[in-house]
């Protein structure tokens, strides 16, 4: 409704702007050819002795100003500002009359501007008369309210009183520059609707692919155009049969889990009556088996839906606490102390290098997340290192939009591309048949990493493998 209302009001201010752009073109140009029509007029009326046209009067200059006239001292003149600019117009008389010398000289006294006579029209024959009515209309399309004296030949100066042909005050109104403002304002006012259609669509479009991350909206308010809000109900309705989806099936697998709980209970006391050890520790292990594949899927569903709120935590406090609980039952997992980081400044005018600042690394990494599934993903990546690998060496970087997790193992066998296939769920190596896992671990870390607005990659280092855990820190 706005946007047809803003289009609306900008068809009928285009539609003002013309009519009165136009208006004011037409009412010049007849301003300007009753100017002309006076001049042509006026000079046969000087020639003549006839009566002027009408608007304009003769009035004879005085004795005195007769004198200062022909001497060229036209400042001098009563009425005259003695600061006005000159300009001397002398109209030679036509071929037919240059017997009789009827040449007209005119002075044009303006308080502001020197007439250009260059830029007159010329033709060839044109007459004098026609060169009178160029001149008088340009005294009107200039508006400058001149003090105009003249004399035909050797006759008596007079002063030509035009005003009401002439003057600023005879002018039409103009009101094209009011028009072009209201074309300016018209245009503003479709490009503005114009454009907000396109980035309203955008901006949801950033939204939705955001949508996973941590503080991301579960519910978008219906804004923009009619078409903007039925997508985005659509997409609102398609959310929340997603969530309904998830969370039936992480009650189903809640429930399942629950329900295992009592048979692989009695399975146990059964088990512990078998006679033969190996068998009975066989039973055991294919039970542990299957509810840790239960509990893994169910924990991926629970990472899926992002139950967890998130809040501000420390990165760095978080990572101490694991690899201290790592080292506390003699686990090969050491944190490595973060580097200092060297920061260029600006340029500056009154330096001619740009300076360095070093941001000390004993600062705390502050960033916006869920603390239990990011301590999960570092958890499974330390797992990981350990079962591959020999030790596991922990490092964070940081900068002012990310921070990275960095997990160095020492010995893994495989490869970062390898490992790179095994993201997908259920996917685990040919080198992992003999150490427990169900391919769940690494699909978990990078669900937990695109909630928080990053990924899971890996790089082959000297040692092994490196894992890097980038999450968003806001």
């Amino acid at each position: 409704m706005i946007g047809s209302i803003l289009v609306l009001a900008a068809l009928i201010m285009g539609g003002g702007t013309v009519w009165m752009w136009t208006k004011s073109t037409s009412d010049w140009r007849v301003y300007g050819t009753r100017a002309y029509d006076a001049g042509v007029t006026l000079y046969y009326a000087m020639q003549n002795g006839t009566a002027p046209p009408e608007g304009i009067e003769f009035v004879r200059l005085p004795t005195e100003d007769q004198i200062h006239a022909t001497s060229g001292s036209f400042r001098q003149i009563a009425g005259a500002s003695p600061a006005s600019r000159i300009t001397i117009v002398p109209i030679l008389s036509d071929v037919a009359n240059q017997i009789s010398g009827a040449s007209v000289t005119m002075a044009i006294l303006s308080p502001d501007l020197t007439y250009g006579l260059a830029d007159l029209p010329r033709r060839s024959g044109q007459t004098a008369a026609e060169s009178m009515g160029s001149i008088t209309r340009k005294l009107a399309t200039l508006c400058s309210d001149p003090f105009v004296v003249a004399r035909m030949g050797d006759a008596d100066w007079v002063e030509i009183e035009g005003d009401t042909v002439w003057g600023c005050a005879a002018a039409p109104p103009d009101r094209r520059i009011l028009a072009a403002l209201l074309a300016a304002v018209a245009t503003g006012i479709l490009m503005t609707v114009a454009l907000n259609l396109p980035v309203s669509f955008l901006s949801f479009a950033g939204q939705l692919r955001n949508r996973r991350r941590v503080g991301g909206p579960t519910y978008y308010d219906p804004t923009g155009s009619q078409e903007l809000q039925e997508i985005i109900t659509a997409v609102n309705s398609y959310l929340e049969i997603e969530r309904e989806q998830l969370a039936g099936r992480a009650a189903v697998l809640s429930g399942v889990s629950h329900d295992l709980g009592t048979p692989a209970t009695r399975l146990r006391l059964r088990a512990a009556l078998i006679q033969d050890a190996d068998l009975r520790r066989k039973f055991e292990t294919d039970i542990d088996s299957m509810t840790d594949i239960i509990e893994s899927v169910l924990t991926y569903t629970h990472v899926e839906m992002g139950a967890e709120e998130p809040r501000n935590l420390s990165l760095t406090s978080l990572l101490d606490a694991i690899v201290s609980n790592y080292q506390d039952v003699d686990r090969p997992v050491t944190l490595r102390k973060a580097k200092d980081v060297i920061v260029k400044g600006g340029t500056s005018i009154f330096m001619s290098r740009q300076g360095y600042g070093v941001v000390s690394n004993d600062r705390d990494i502050i960033v916006y997340g869920r603390p239990v599934s990011l301590e999960r993903a570092i958890t499974n990546l330390i797992e990981n290192a350990l079962k591959y690998g020999r030790r596991a060496t922990v490092s964070l970087e940081a900068n002012a939009q990310s921070a990275t997790i960095i997990i160095e193992d020492e010995g893994s066998e495989s490869s970062a591309a390898e490992i790179e296939e095994l993201l997908a769920p259920f996917q685990r190596g040919e080198n992992t048949t003999t150490i427990d896992g169900h391919g769940l671990g690494l699909t978990i870390v990078a669900t937990i990493a695109r909630l928080h607005g990053g990924r899971l990659t890996f790089e082959d280092s000297a040692t092994g493998v490196t894992a890097r855990l980038v999450i968003q820190r806001s």
